[in-house]
């Protein structure tokens, strides 16, 4: 009928078991690797330029240093620091179910897929609250007069922006991981 199908009765035998273990796997190899990345990329993210600061009309402009810093801002923090947590518990999840693959899966398994659910609210809530800032920082807020600095430090912006992106996909991984685990209860 399909191949790697064995049909004994009314037992349907897969020669490939492991698919939906191999594939989980490499879910949670790749929720490691993209937030790992997106935790570097922003963790080192800093730019310093030179600004010409006018004090009052009648005299010269003053060139003052300015600093961007991931860890000036409060949301950022919260972004390296989820990434962190993120990234752990992919490298402990991956043992556990590689760990578990021949045993009861049952206990272990719930366990790993709430603590995925966890795990997408940390990365999709640390996301959202990073992009928000930095969507201040490139567009400003006029209704508090909060002027836009994305002119100013382009390259500390566009390193953010690539690190949002990579999280988003990171975030995606193990949005996916909830999927198969909803799919594998529905089987049960």
């Amino acid at each position: 009928m399909y191949e790697g199908v064995e049909v004994v009765g009314r037992e349907v035998k897969v020669a490939n078991k492991r698919g939906a273990g191999g594939c989980e796997g490499l879910l949670r190899v790749l929720g490691f690797v993209f937030c790992l990345s997106a935790a570097v990329i922003l963790g080192v993210d800093k730019q310093t330029k030179i600004v010409s600061l006018q004090l009052v009309p009648t005299l010269p402009p003053i060139n003052v240093p300015a600093h961007a810093k991931w860890y000036y801002l409060s949301a950022f923090k919260y972004f390296v620091v989820a990434h962190a947590i993120a990234c752990s518990y992919a490298v402990l999840s991956l043992l556990l179910s590689l760990g578990n693959r021949g045993g009861k899966r049952g206990n272990i398994s719930l366990g790993i897929a709430m603590a995925d659910i966890v795990m997408v609210a940390l990365l999709f809530s640390s996301n959202g609250a990073a992009v928000s800032i930095g969507l201040m920082g490139y567009q400003g807020n006029s209704h508090v007069q909060w002027k836009e600095v994305c002119n100013v430090f382009g390259k500390f912006c566009h390193q953010a922006a690539a690190a949002f992106v990579v999280s988003a996909l990171g975030a995606i991984a193990f949005l996916l991981l909830i999927v198969f685990a909803l799919k594998r209860l529905h089987k049960k």
